[in-house]
């Protein structure tokens, strides 16, 4: 009650949205709470307060507070919701001027909509997806996004694939809520997008004015169209009349970190990390790449769950793949087997252009030696590894680059120059809106894991904050089998 919100639903984008959106406050001089999902590597990555992950020993503290109600409670709670008691209870205690609440699944029956009516209510792209919790239709889904368009707030819309289905449900629900409506591609967009070294630049128009040049620090056309969601949200926030200072958002939209989400994480030689798991992520992802990189050799490492569209996916890289690596993450409950995802990938790719690594380490070595041998003139230029599939494969390959490298993968790495830079000519880039937006995975696995367990509580180690929060994202991302959609 004592919060102000931004709400955040959409199927893919929301995660992007709510960073940026996050990004844009924080540089305006507000505090700032962030509740998002999944998490890559730490849990304490959905709890953040102007960019800092909530503590171990507060996460503790809060979840002996949260606890005891829970327990006594006939109908149990959900781990999301659990989990989301606890963000709100760490907003109210660091006294956030703002949060940034990104759902977890759908919109009118998720945890987050117990809050007020928010400042306003972003929605991004929407697709067919978690249709088993949301609806068979897009029109069904539509329904349970717009169910965080609240009374007199403003209702910001993302591009839509399926416009001629969903915004009549969207506007419907504005008009029936008098809350203001600002669509891209009508009261918003976003154009003259060029490529940059480390993402973009792009021309931003809101209700507010028209931001030009503006530098945004992620690759893709849906990434432009996320940052003027969140442009847009930021101006509703923020009082001012006409657009906000150009340095501001500039900094902000420049300096934004979205772990997994196209990561180009080493450039010796190029390695990128992309959590997508669903047909219009990996189209974003290849539209991505194309329009960045120059690659010759792009060789893929994909570990991916049994239950999502396998070959689809893999049809949609096919083409900017010079082949695969097929591997298995750390899920192993729900990870497709390596044996399985080969026989997938030979009827897409062919048989010469795919290796089976079980192990996703050796995985890794595997498609980084490969370019390496490439590599004639040993400089790397041209020659890149994309390791993708889910968040939990991102999330993996994340820990093992930047903390458990093998002493040859190190070495292979060292010997590379900078790589491929993304493409920083003045050629504008397509400026056809992008069906795919980035999938912020609207699988969140809210109820997959047991949230006293991971904080080693309500057992044999209540007491012990020491590893609280610490862990990949297996345990908590990249499933929709059991989301809170109650």
């Amino acid at each position: 009650k004592k919060l102000r919100f931004v709400h955040v639903a959409g199927t893919n984008g929301k995660g992007s949205t709510a960073a940026m959106l996050a990004s844009c406050l924080q540089a305006a001089g507000y505090r700032v709470g962030l509740y998002t999902s999944p998490f890559i590597n730490r849990f304490n990555e959905r709890i953040q307060v102007n960019g800092e992950q909530i503590p171990d020993d507060a996460l503790v503290r809060l979840v002996e507070r949260v606890r005891p109600a829970a327990d006594a409670m006939a109908d149990v709670p959900t781990e999301f919701e659990i989990i989301t008691a606890l963000g709100m209870l760490w907003f109210a205690e660091e006294k956030c001027d703002i949060v940034v609440l990104e759902v977890g699944l759908g919109g009118t029956l998720d945890s987050t909509n117990v809050i007020d009516p928010p400042e306003c209510a972003v929605i991004t792209a929407l697709g067919m997806d978690h249709v088993k919790e949301l609806g068979p239709t897009i029109a069904d889904i539509a329904a349970a996004k717009a169910g965080i368009i609240k009374p007199n707030c403003t209702a910001i819309i993302g591009p839509q694939p399926h416009e001629e289905a969903v915004m009549p449900i969207l506007a419907e629900a504005a008009e029936r809520n008098h809350a203001m409506l600002v669509r891209d591609g009508y009261e918003m967009t976003a154009s003259d997008r060029m490529a940059a070294v480390g993402g973009q630049v792009a021309t931003l128009t809101t209700p507010n004015g028209t931001y030009e040049g503006v530098p945004i620090a992620k690759f893709g056309e849906h990434q432009a169209h996320n940052a003027l969601a969140a442009l847009a949200a930021s101006e509703v926030v923020i009082p001012v009349n006409g657009p906000l200072d150009g340095d501001l958002v500039a900094e902000a939209l420049s300096s934004v970190k979205i772990p997994g989400r196209i990561e180009q994480i080493r450039t010796s030689p190029t390695i990128i990390l992309d959590g997508g798991h669903n047909v219009n992520a990996a189209e974003a992802l290849r539209k991505a790449i194309e329009e960045s990189y120059d690659f010759k050799q792009l060789v893929g490492v994909v570990a991916m769950m049994r239950d999502k569209q396998v070959e689809e996916y893999l049809g949609v890289l096919e083409p900017i793949l010079s082949s695969v690596v097929v591997t298995e993450n750390s899920w192993r409950e729900r990870v497709m087997p390596a044996d399985e995802l080969e026989k997938i990938a030979v009827d897409v790719f062919g048989r010469d252009r795919v290796i089976k690594e079980a192990n996703l380490p050796d995985a890794i070595q595997t498609a980084v030696n490969m370019v390496d041998a490439e590599d004639e003139l040993g400089v790397g230029y041209g020659h890149g590894v994309l390791i993708c599939g889910s968040f939990v494969t991102a999330g993996d390959a994340r820990l093992m680059l930047e903390e458990h490298a093998s002493p040859t993968m190190r070495q292979a790495m060292a010997v590379h120059q900078p790589a491929v830079d993304p493409d920083d000519s003045d050629q504008p880039a397509d400026k056809a809106e992008d069906e795919a937006a980035d999938n912020l995975e609207d699988s969140v696995s809210p109820d997959d894991f047991d949230v006293f367990d991971v904080l080693g509580l309500g057992k044999e180690q209540a007491s012990d904050a020491g590893n609280a929060g610490t862990g990949t994202a297996s345990a908590d991302t990249d499933t929709d089998d059991s989301a809170d959609a109650r």
